[in-house]
């Protein structure tokens, strides 16, 4: 998407990205970036939040018309939770679900070649 963004603006069309994953979306130089310091895959707030939600594009398209420098980056100030351990635990793979993940993606992964093999997708 930041790469999306960037090909508009240099067509002269204004962009601003919503994202996660700051240091990524910076390092591809977006315009604008409001980042939102949520669980990836969750810009613009908790799911099924409204309130939130709309607070999120608001401050996008604030920024959108507010920002005049390039690589403007700002920072929302809506919170995922006032319990931040979901830091700490987003992604996190418990020992005992190792193997099976495992497991798991090695037969995607022969799925997946043998359906290639066969000239078709998985």
């Amino acid at each position: 998407m930041s790469l999306v963004a960037r090909h508009l603006e240099e067509n002269g069309i204004p962009t601003l990205v919503i994202g996660a994953a700051r240091d990524i979306v910076e390092e591809c130089g977006v315009a604008r970036l409001l980042f939102s310091d949520f669980p990836l895959g969750n810009p613009c707030g908790v799911p099924y939040d409204k309130k939130m939600q709309q607070d999120i594009v608001g401050f996008a398209l604030d920024l959108l018309e507010s920002a005049t420098l390039p690589r403007t980056t700002v920072q929302s100030p809506r919170i995922w939770s006032e319990d931040t351990s979901w830091k700490e635990n987003y992604a996190r793979i418990e020992p005992e679900q190792a193997e099976a993940l495992r497991r798991a993606g090695e037969a995607r992964r022969a799925a997946q070649a043998k359906a290639q093999a066969r000239g078709g997708s998985a």
